[in-house]
């Protein structure tokens, strides 16, 4: 069964290349980290748990994020609200996007009926102000928690000290859905970094806390998500190793 689900990737990984000879690197990369993500879920034990892959799309073209979606993405991360607002309209429609960089409250306005998840909610201030706009859309936005797991000054996130604390707070916000937890590592981290997190969020699961269920671990990116996947994430976000090295993007 495996074999003819694979063969029929590959058939149709050559159709899509002879449709469109520019994009083929996107549809080899595809493939490889497709099957890196099969091999990490084997080699690590993980066979029957899914683990999502997640395009990202910062700097990249329309046509290209389109090219993609049509040939198996269906999930597209988005970092900058300008540049999502600059580009949606362009985008094929089958795929749900998540907004997974740093937010500002005033911002909030322009995404809350555009995307399917914030990925990146680090404060109070600013998971009230998706309660208070998606109160007022007649919704509920699912939420992730941004950690800083490395503890690092240039990255937004809470703090690991403070994690709890700040869920249970956050719950009480009845617009909101706190459906688990997404990290970015420092870069060359150790798996110590990686099991720190995933522990955190097995912990944030057992607290049994209304309207908070532990379902989505977001870790790992272009560089590190084989190791990722071995200490339970369920969704990589991956840029660089799908698109290839970003470059600037007017908008």
């Amino acid at each position: 069964m495996i074999r003819y689900f694979w063969r029929r990737f590959q058939i149709k990984m050559c159709q899509a290349v002879n449709n469109y000879p520019e994009f083929k690197y996107i549809l080899e990369n595809y493939k490889e980290i497709c099957y890196n993500i099969n091999n990490a879920k084997i080699k690590f034990n993980r066979e029957n748990s899914n683990v999502d892959l997640m395009a990202v799309t910062k700097t990249v073209e329309p046509e290209k994020i389109n090219f993609a979606i049509e040939n198996g993405i269906t999930l597209l991360g988005e970092n900058r609200v300008q540049e999502y607002l600059s580009k949606k309209d362009l985008y094929n429609k089958n795929a749900d996007v998540h907004f997974i960089g740093h937010l500002q409250t005033n911002k909030v306005k322009y995404i809350v009926n555009e995307v399917k998840m914030i990925q990146s909610v680090d404060s109070v201030k600013l998971a009230r102000e998706i309660n208070r706009l998606s109160a007022k859309n007649n919704k509920v936005m699912d939420i992730l928690v941004e950690v800083n797991i490395g503890n690092e000054l240039s990255k937004s996130g809470v703090s690991k000290e403070m994690l709890f604390e700040f869920i249970k707070e956050i719950s009480t916000f009845k617009n909101i859905s706190v459906c688990g937890l997404m990290a970015i590592p420092p870069i060359g981290s150790d798996e110590s970094v990686f099991n720190d997190m995933h522990e955190l969020f097995i912990k944030a699961g057992d607290m049994k806390i209304d309207n908070v269920s532990m379902k989505t671990l977001s870790m790992g990116m272009s560089g590190d998500y084989e190791l990722a996947i071995k200490h339970g994430s369920n969704l990589v976000r991956i840029g660089t190793k799908l698109f290839g090295a970003r470059k600037y993007l007017e908008v």
